[in-house]
């Protein structure tokens, strides 16, 4: 081989070895939090801090209680039993996927108003409100007991904090509430009730 033809193997040889080391991950980072939770981050949005901040406050709560009953609709979707089985099944994933979409509208205006939003499951569970349902299985007309009052803390709760965030002149939070959280969980609490009115099957009772 050649001395021109040696040092161009040596120098492609170096380019893959540099180009190895580019596509190798960077593992094991560390950092200080960029923005630590229950700070605010100024934002443009025409709306003093203490108003951020209060409905950031509020928004968290009703995140983890959201995010808490999501849960719920999916554990009782995994674990209904009975002759109502299949149309609950259903039901129940159909709202866990409505929760889900709050959920993560809920976050978004958090962030949206420069806080930071709940994520972890842990976090969630030390904030929510709701009761926590027990990891076994129970008969239906339990588990939608649990949803219909897990359905009335977040209402109550959404009613209240869309009343102070129009007070404060936080339109969007109070669109959010409204539009959103309040008439979902409303739609939704009726459906599941429905299913515990004690009606006959098959005759009708007598007059």
């Amino acid at each position: 081989m050649s001395p021109k033809n040696h040092r161009s193997n040596s120098k492609s040889e170096e380019q893959l070895e540099a180009g190895s080391e580019r596509a190798r991950p960077i593992l094991h980072q560390k950092a200080r939090e960029i923005q630590p939770y229950g700070k605010l981050t100024p934002m443009p949005i025409a709306l003093d801090e203490n108003v951020r901040a209060e409905s950031v406050g509020n928004l968290n709560q009703v995140l983890a209680d959201t995010m808490t009953l999501r849960d719920m609709y999916k554990k009782h979707h995994w674990q209904v039993a009975g002759h109502t089985f299949y149309q609950l099944h259903l039901l129940f994933d159909k709202h866990h996927g409505e929760q889900d979409e709050l959920v993560d509208s809920i976050a978004e205006r958090i962030q949206l108003l420069g806080g930071i939003s709940l994520a972890m499951a842990a976090d969630v569970a030390e904030t929510t409100i709701i009761p926590r349902p027990p990891r076994g299985r129970e008969e239906a007309p339990v588990q939608i007991s649990r949803l219909l009052e897990a359905h009335e803390f977040i209402l109550k709760e959404a009613r209240t904090m869309a009343r102070k965030a129009a007070e404060a002149g936080d339109d969007g939070t109070n669109d959010l509430l409204v539009s959103n959280v309040i008439r979902t969980n409303e739609l939704q609490a009726w459906f599941v009730a429905e299913h515990v009115v004690d009606v006959p099957l098959v005759r009708a009772a007598s007059a």
